[in-house]
């Protein structure tokens, strides 16, 4: 390989760690990762009504788009 591919290949991985983090960071600014428990803890205080509307309202999106 010559030094100009080595040279794009590591701007590309570069920008892409750079896009990466910058996902990382903004995704912590805007709280993303507050409530780690959320899903597993309401997966085991929900009903069974609750599940069902849930997945309900779920397909009615789908059918939306």
């Amino acid at each position: 390989m010559n030094s100009g591919m080595i040279a794009v290949m590591l701007g590309v991985s570069i920008l892409i760690g750079l896009l990466g983090l910058i996902a990382f960071i903004w995704g912590l600014k805007s709280g993303q990762f507050d409530d780690e428990k959320k899903f597993t803890q309401g997966l085991l205080m929900d009903g069974i009504d609750e599940l069902n509307e849930a997945y309900n309202k779920e397909l009615k999106f789908k059918e939306k788009k």
